[in-house]
């Protein structure tokens, strides 16, 4: 089960034919995931000369390996928000998330991106009896001030939502939906070819420079002179970006596949078929697979080096905590991809030197991403619609980090006993 990405049984990873780098062109972009294709696509269909560069085959990283859930989390609280940058950057930073996922769902449509979405809605569960409360009173906040469809659902009746007593209740909201992440990715790859984008697949960057009003760009196949550069490597940031390597850690995210399971056993643990969260520390994310047969269940991986097993074992115990009646459910898949965290916990779209960014989307890349990616662009175009609520200062930079996280083992032994503290509370 090693690299088994379940997501690319259905939708391989394209293999493109090699080209000839061109030697200028109006935008260089690095990275061929959600956010470099969702700019190529703004930038070429504005008439501007675009290639994208990838060290692997394009979407190889996150953006096939993730949950597919629509969520765009923020992982602050928009009290925590409001604290940080005060209530009107709170609001205009939920009032975007509103509206990416809604610009998301329009894209979908307008390209005829077959990437089997539905609308499911999430359910988010309570881990400890006190976040009930909250999980409500964000869904209250949600209705009233966006209009969104959300409320809380009593443990009483969790079971018409999930068929577990792990949690105190919970929340939903119906804005959130599901797709197949592999899927997404090759259809943005066709609309960004039949826009005329170049990708560049196996194409590393060594090195970026200045050169006048411009950028000389080296890479493993050739040299490029563009106008302008967008960056959207996000967790796969490499030592060609030393100073952005320092502001994003890269966190494994991993996900098991359920063999298929009977249709009763679905309808009874996952009867509305929704995607499905929860509030601890070291949360776990889950979801059905888009055909109903099987449980996708995720969450940080906790190692950064190799392809260990226990990883896989960590989560399938993780699930049978869940649901015990899964105990003796065989995994079918296990494969793991980099999120990018930033000591904010917010997306970001930013500009320095003259070089535009968009990163940082802490686990929640297949909204963030593709928005992230096209506010980039129309910056780049000077256009107006490029203004973000997350277009401010860089994430800083992380002491003493140069890009291994070498100090995740102890980030998840300090969360996990934040978890076994709130079941001591319990009750």
């Amino acid at each position: 089960m090693v690299d088994d990405v379940y997501w690319w049984q259905a939708a391989p990873l394209s293999s493109l034919a090699p080209k000839p780098v061109d030697p200028t062109c109006d935008v260089a972009i690095i990275g061929a995931g959600y956010t470099g294709l969702s700019a190529a696509i703004t930038l070429a269909r504005a008439g501007r000369t675009v290639q994208v560069f990838d060290r692997q085959r394009p979407g190889e990283g996150a953006s096939t390996r993730n949950g597919g859930i629509t969520s765009g989390n923020l992982r602050p609280g928009y009290a925590e928000l409001a604290r940080k940058f005060g209530a009107p950057a709170a609001d205009a930073i939920h009032a975007e998330s509103k509206l990416a996922r809604e610009d998301l769902y329009r894209f979908l449509a307008d390209e005829n991106i077959a990437c089997d979405f539905k609308m499911v809605g999430r359910f988010s569960g309570a881990f400890a009896p006190g976040d009930y409360d909250r999980l409500a009173r964000e869904a209250d906040r949600l209705r009233k001030s966006l209009g969104i469809e959300a409320y809380g659902v009593p443990r009483g009746e969790q079971r018409g939502y999930l068929g577990t007593d792990t949690y105190h209740g919970g929340s939903v909201r119906m804005d959130i939906g599901g797709l197949h992440p592999a899927k997404l990715h090759a259809g943005m790859l066709r609309v960004a070819l039949e826009a005329g984008v170049t990708v560049h697949a196996l194409t590393a960057v060594a090195a970026i420079a200045r050169n006048g009003n411009g950028y000389t760009i080296s890479t493993s196949r050739g040299d490029t002179v563009a106008r302008d550069v967008i960056t959207g490597t996000n967790g796969y940031t490499d030592q060609a970006d030393r100073w952005l390597r320092r502001r994003l850690v890269p966190v494994r995210s991993r996900i098991i596949a359920t063999a298929p399971l009977p249709a009763a056993t679905m309808d009874e643990l996952m009867p509305r078929r929704m995607m499905c969260g929860e509030t601890r520390q070291l949360h776990y994310y889950y979801r059905p697979s888009p055909d109903g047969s099987r449980i996708l269940f995720g969450g940080r991986d906790g190692t950064i080096a190799g392809n260990p097993t226990w990883p896989t074992e960590t989560l399938r115990r993780g699930l049978v905590s869940i649901f015990p009646s899964l105990a003796s459910t065989a995994i079918a898949q296990s494969w793991f991809g980099n999120v990018a965290m930033n000591l904010d916990m917010i997306p970001r779209v930013f500009a320095r030197d003259g070089r535009h960014y968009a990163a940082g989307y802490c686990g929640s890349g297949v909204v963030w991403a593709r928005w992230a990616g096209q506010k980039a662009a129309l910056q780049v175009l000077g256009d107006d619609a490029g203004r973000s609520a997350f277009d401010f200062r860089p994430p800083r930079a992380i002491p003493f980090f140069e890009g291994k996280a070498w100090f995740m083992p102890g980030v998840f032994v300090w969360m996990r006993a934040q978890d076994w503290l709130a079941t001591r509370r319990r009750g």
